[in-house]
């Protein structure tokens, strides 16, 4: 028997894009209703993703420096790791987030409904709930927030639970001895830090020539120099042709860019190379939303898709898959349906790879300007220069500027070293602010920090950089 409700907005998925979502359409006096199957709002961000993955890292980084602390006169007896207690500290951290989140809920008076949504028509869903049951419901304006989940490929499909995805990884239901990781975008290599640093020998393979694609390649050079210390082996331009299953371990057939085959056997095999939106089995056939060949939701500047009361954010809106481009992109969506002006279109996306070191960037990269024959002046600034990554013992770093040589404009920002994802934001300002070199350099920045690698770079433009010489341009 279906119950009929009725909402003025609906929200279908808690992540990170929905929630925000949510909430902001609360704030501003709506009646919302979420429909999520999970206890509380996360998604996989939270629960499956971006917090338990950081939470792993933290602690990969900490058996790093006490690892390096032996250059420093300081030595540590070898860590003993609590797998257990090692797990129950990551649950533990994703379960204070959503349980703040849940709260946040109850106080804006948020319906949630515990199933998951199916549209019969452009205001109309039919919700199966976590118990079985079914429920109607008719809205004014929906926001599509269901997010993505792991790509998969033909020849990983199989029951072995020794074959996993990025969320299986973070179960850690164990340490495996040998770990093959198939795919080496920032997913692969963020799990391959965790697992390298507990214990267990890492392969990476990815069939491209180079690591994370679409990455800076200074940067990615940078990384990968450190990561070969920790990882068993890096093999690129490789595929999996076959893998064999046996009871204790999975042989694992690889061909190289040379037709050279070779088999290799590991404990487990993580498979992440990429995501796929979640944009099936919702109904929208039902409706006149519009869906590319990739699976995501067409939309417009407000998130709106063909569908005037059907708007869509987030991972199945399309690329970059990031969460705070999902909860930027919830916020864009309510303003539009509460009737103010807003659009989306950022002049930059953060992109942070929290490996050890990290990567980020924002803008415009160099690659994209050499794509695009468009001249752009490139500092670079290394870290070995820098006070504060002298004293840090972190001079694996480099803080590169891409700027428009005609009006000194900052148009990309990449960091590659310790902390980068944190200082991204100063560059993602810059350049949504359209600052310019000068701005940068006459910027006071407290010393001795990293954050001076910025005010050094944009400093460099003018070949005027303190710590770095560099002709003055022109000469």
């Amino acid at each position: 028997m279906s119950e009929q409700n009725k909402t003025g907005l609906v929200v279908i998925g808690a992540g990170p894009g929905g929630y925000a979502a949510a909430f902001l359409a609360a704030d501003l006096g709506m009646q919302v209703t979420v429909i999520d199957p999970a206890e509380n709002p996360g998604g996989v961000c939270l629960y499956r993703g971006c917090i338990p993955s950081k939470a792993l890292l933290h602690v990969a980084k900490l058996m790093r420096e006490t690892e390096n602390a032996k250059n420093w006169g300081i030595e540590f007896k070898s860590p003993k790791i609590d797998i257990d207690k090692l797990r129950e500290w990551k649950n533990d951290v994703i379960g204070k987030l959503t349980g703040g989140l849940g709260q946040l809920v109850k106080q804006r008076k948020i319906k949630h409904i515990y199933g998951r949504a199916f549209f019969v028509d452009a205001n109309t869903l039919e919700i199966t709930l976590n118990d079985g049951g079914k429920q109607k419901l008719t809205f004014e304006h929906a926001v599509l927030a269901t997010g993505s989940r792991p790509t998969e490929i033909p020849i990983f499909k199989t029951k072995n639970p020794r074959v996993i995805n990025s969320t299986g990884a973070l179960e850690l239901s164990d340490i495996p001895k040998t770990l093959l990781v198939v795919g080496g975008g920032y997913i692969g290599l963020e799990m391959g830090t965790v697992y390298a640093a507990l214990g267990t020998k890492v392969t990476v393979v990815e069939m491209l020539p180079g690591l994370l694609p679409g990455a800076d390649r200074d940067a990615v050079r940078i990384l990968q120099k450190s990561l070969d210390s920790r990882f068993e082996n890096i093999l690129l331009n490789t595929k999996v042709e076959g893998i064999t299953e046996g009871e204790k371990s999975i042989k694992v057939s690889l061909l190289d860019k040379d037709d050279k085959k070779q088999e290799m056997q590991f404990d487990k095999i993580l498979v992440s190379i990429g995501r796929v939106p979640n944009s099936n089995d919702l109904g929208l056939e039902n409706t006149a939303v519009k869906i590319d060949a990739k699976g995501f939701v067409e939309v417009d500047a407000q998130r709106r898709s063909a569908e005037s009361s059907i708007y869509a954010i987030g991972d199945i809106a399309g690329e970059p898959m990031l969460a705070h481009k999902a909860s930027y992109e919830g916020r864009i969506a309510v303003e539009a349906i509460a009737g103010h002006k807003a659009v989306y279109e950022p002049r930059a996306i953060p992109a942070v790879v929290f490996t050890d070191p990290e990567i980020a960037w924002c803008g415009l990269t160099e690659s994209e300007a050499k794509a695009r024959k468009r001249k752009v002046a490139v500092q670079r600034f290394p870290w070995a220069a820098s006070g504060r990554a002298l004293t840090l013992d972190r001079t694996d770093g480099l803080t590169k500027l891409i700027i428009d040589p005609e009006n000194e404009r900052i148009l990309g920002v990449c960091i590659v070293g310790a902390g980068a994802g944190e200082l991204i934001a100063e560059g993602v300002l810059a350049i949504e602010m359209a600052a310019v070199a000068t701005d940068l350099k006459m910027s006071i920045h407290p010393h001795p920090t990293l954050s001076e690698t910025l005010m050094e770079s944009a400093e460099m433009f003018f070949g005027q950089a303190t710590h770095v010489y560099r002709p003055r341009r022109g000469k």
